[in-house]
Formats: structure tokens, C-alpha cells, sequence
């Protein structure tokens, strides 16, 4: 039997100001350069691994994917994901499915996923190894899987927010995992760019603890916070 969900406190409790936080997230897309220097996605099966409200589909089109999946176990988020491809160009839509499911049961064929990318959705290694034995059935020969995580061992102000507001987490710990599971680690900067100091303030209240985001919102001016993530990278 596949395992419930392991929840996730922020778009799972708070979707709308989740999709302000998509919004603000790397607006360069230094993310999506820093993967095309791995492989193409133009033309390539891509598989978008807890897609959530589907904030990416439309990306992975516009980047010339030739088909994108959506995978999201989350009911409401799967509904939302699906309503937003519904309001896609037909062109668009055409190209991408959602499904409902979780990482340790695709209901893909195998060898049919060119890249993968599990943004934010993957975290702290150990526990992960059923998903991962589930990617190693559907990547096709020279696919190549994409993790992006949150990262506390590079100096930014976002990393370390996150080092301070969770001592428990072990980055040390994770990155051997990662490593003996056979990815590679790239480091990444990107920034948070909001539009309304009310954003933020929100944002940064769904993504910590209460005490921890008060400290956060009154020791921090602006509207753009420095932001380290890593990109993980294993090819098949």
C-alpha cells in the first residue's frame, strides 16, 4: 500500500499566498538556465513531480517540452492544478496532464520520463529512497532528474532564516544521503522579488514558525531577499 502524503505546511494549508510566494521566487528563472545546462528540455517528456496548483505547467511548454505530466498527491491541489491547465490556450493544454498520485507509485509507463523536477517538494533525503526507486523504473536512457531544495550551508539571508528557524535540520546529514543515492550538488542563487511588503510578510508566515517569522518580518526592510537553493542532479 502506498503511504499517505507526508503534508506540506505551506501550499497545502495556505494555497493562495503559496501562489503569491510563485510569484515572487526566482523571477529570472535562473533555476531552468542552471538546468538547460544539464539537458534540453525542448521536446522532452518532462514529468513535474508534486506539481502542487500546477504553477509550472505552462513553463515546461514554453520551454518546448513535447508533453508534461503533473504529479501532485494533494485532492485540492490537484483540482486547482487541473483547472489551470483547463484555462490554457487549447495548444497548451493539449500538452499537459495532471494526474493524482504520490512519488513511490507513478502511474507512468516505464523508461517514458525525459526530466523530472521536484521543486521544493522532496526534501531531507532520507525517507525519499520509494520515490527514488520509482524514478529509477520510469527515466528513460539519458534522462536526466532534477531536485531543487532549499539550501543552509551558503551564506544568504533566506538560508539562514532557515538554519535559525530549524536547528533540527541536519544539512550535513542530507547531503550524504544525496550523495550516496548518486546525485549531484550545484548551488544556485536566486532572490524572492515581491511587489507588496504585505507579500512577504505573508509569505514568510507560511514558511516558518510563528516566533521565528516575527523576528524575520521586523529584522528584515524591502521587498528582495538573497536566497541559496541547490539543484540536484542524477542521469540515467
Amino acid at each position: 500500500m502506498t503511504p499517505d502524503p507526508i503534508p506540506s505546511p505551506n501550499i497545502w494549508n495556505d494555497p493562495q499566498i503559496y501562489e503569491v510566494e510563485n510569484h515572487a521566487v526566482d523571477r529570472s528563472e535562473r533555476i531552468e538556465a542552471a538546468m538547460l545546462t544539464h539537458r534540453p528540455i525542448a521536446d522532452a517528456r518532462l514529468l513535474d513531480l508534486g506539481c502542487g496548483s500546477g504553477f509550472h505547467l505552462e513553463r515546461w511548454v514554453d520551454y518546448g517540452a513535447r508533453s508534461v505530466i503533473g504529479c501532485e498527491p494533494h485532492t485540492p491541489l490537484v483540482a486547482a492544478a487541473r483547472a489551470r491547465v483547463a484555462a490554457l490556450p487549447p495548444q497548451k493544454a493539449a500538452r499537459i496532464e495532471v494526474v493524482q498520485a504520490g512519488a513511490e507509485d507513478l502511474p507512468l509507463p516505464d523508461g517514458s520520463v525525459d526530466v523530472m523536477q521536484a521543486r521544493w517538494a522532496y526534501f531531507f533525503g532520507s525517507g525519499c529512497e520509494p520515490g527514488l526507486a520509482e524514478l529509477d523504473r520510469v527515466m528513460a536512457p539519458g534522462g536526466v532528474a532534477f531536485v531543487i531544495d532549499n539550501d543552509a550551508s551558503v551564506p544568504s539571508t533566506f538560508g539562514t532564516w532557515f538554519a535559525t528557524a530549524y536547528p533540527a535540520y541536519d544539512d550535513v546529514a542530507t547531503e550524504r544521503f544525496w550523495s550516496r543515492a548518486g546525485w549531484e550538488r550545484q548551488v544556485v542563487p536566486i532572490t524572492w522579488e515581491f511587489d507588496r511588503r504585505a507579500d512577504l510578510e505573508d509569505v514568510v508566515r507560511i514558511e516558518f514558525p510563528p516566533a521565528a517569522a516575527e523576528q524575520i518580518i521586523a529584522g528584515h526592510d524591502g521587498l528582495v531577499v538573497d536566497y541559496s537553493v541547490v539543484l540536484r542532479t542524477r542521469r540515467w
